[in-house]
C-alpha cells in the first residue's frame, strides 16, 4: 500500500505559530522532505523533533521527486516543508505534488500559514477577488508583459512578493503605472521586526526611500488599483500618443517613436511601431 504525501505549512517568522495536527505529523512520518536542512532543522530542534531529513529545492526538484515517489509507492509517509509558509506557493512542490497525484498517490493538505493570506488580511485593501503574482521577473520585457496584464485585469487587487533590495524599484515603477492607488508593504510577517507600510503609492514610496533599513528583510506588496487606471491608459491610442508628443515636442514620427519606446515602458516596441506605420498611411 502507497504512503501519502503530506503538504506541511510551517511558520512564517514567529514558531509557535504551528498547529498541533502539522507537529504530529512531522514526529510521525517517515521522511521530510524539506527545502533546507539547516532551516527545517531549527524548528524541529524547538519541539525535539527527531525524524529523517532529505533536501528537495528548486535545484533538484525534478530529479528528487523521482526518489521520493519511489519512498511512496514503497509506503513511506512523506511529509513535504518549505522555508517558511505552505510549500508550492512560489517555492519548490509542485512537480512532486503533480506526479502523486497522477500516480494516485493520496495528498493531503496540513494548513497553516502563508504569508500571501496574512498580508492581505491586514491589508485594509479590497479582498473580494485578487490575483497572487508572486514574484515578478527579472527580465525587462516580461516584466514590462505582467504590468500590462496587470492594466488589463479585471481583478484590482495584486499580491506581489519581492526581495529587500528590489523593493523600491518596484514601488517607483508601480506608483508610476499604478497612480494614486494603495499599497500595503508588509515586512518580516509575525517577526519581533514587523511592519508595515499603507498609503497611497506615492506616499508610501516617500517613506520607503528614506528608510536606511528598507533593504532588510522580507517584502509581500498588496496593490488595489484605482479603477480609473486602466480606463486612463487605454484612453489614448498609440497612434494618438506618437501624434500628442510629435506636437508638444515639435519632433519628427521618428522621434515620437524614440521617445515613446524610452519613456512608456507599458507599451511594446513592435506596438509603437505598428502605430506609425498606421499614421504613415493616413499621411499619404
Amino acid at each position: 500500500m502507497a504512503g501519502t504525501l503530506y503538504v506541511v505549512a510551517t511558520p512564517i517568522g514567529n514558531l509557535n505559530d504551528i498547529s498541533k495536527r502539522a507537529l504530529d505529523t512531522l514526529n510521525t512520518c517517515d521522511i521530510i522532505a524539506c527545502e533546507d536542512t539547516r532551516q527545517t532543522i531549527k524548528l524541529l530542534n524547538h519541539y525535539d523533533i527527531k525524524n529523517k531529513l532529505i533536501s528537495y529545492h528548486k535545484f533538484n526538484e525534478k530529479s528528487k521527486s523521482l526518489s521520493i515517489l519511489d519512498d511512496l509507492i514503497n509506503g513511506k509517509n512523506v511529509a513535504l516543508v518549505s522555508d517558511a509558509g505552505t510549500p508550492c506557493i512560489s517555492d519548490p512542490g509542485y512537480n512532486l505534488v503533480k506526479e502523486a497525484r497522477e500516480k494516485g498517490i493520496e495528498v493531503i493538505g496540513i494548513p497553516g500559514c502563508s504569508a500571501t493570506v496574512t498580508a492581505l488580511s491586514v491589508s485594509g485593501l479590497a479582498v473580494t477577488n485578487f490575483s497572487f503574482i508572486g514574484f515578478m521577473s527579472n527580465d525587462t520585457s516580461k516584466f514590462n508583459e505582467e504590468i500590462d496584464l496587470m492594466h488589463e485585469s479585471k481583478i484590482n487587487t495584486f499580491i506581489i512578493y519581492e526581495s529587500p533590495k528590489r523593493l523600491v524599484k518596484l514601488v517607483d515603477r508601480l506608483d508610476k503605472d499604478f497612480i494614486d492607488s494603495t499599497i500595503y508593504i508588509a515586512s518580516d510577517l509575525t517577526k519581533i521586526h514587523e511592519r508595515g507600510f499603507y498609503g497611497k503609492t506615492s506616499e508610501v514610496l516617500n517613506i520607503i526611500k528614506s528608510d536606511p533599513n528598507i533593504e532588510k528583510g522580507e517584502y509581500v506588496v498588496v496593490l488595489e488599483k484605482k479603477d480609473e487606471v486602466k480606463e486612463k491608459k487605454e484612453d489614448l491610442s498609440i497612434e494618438a500618443m506618437l501624434v500628442d508628443v510629435m506636437i508638444k515636442n515639435n519632433i519628427s514620427l521618428k522621434e515620437a517613436i524614440s521617445y515613446l519606446n524610452d519613456n512608456n515602458k507599458n507599451l511594446k516596441k513592435n506596438d509603437i511601431y505598428k502605430a506609425s506605420l498606421n499614421i504613415k498611411e493616413l499621411l499619404k
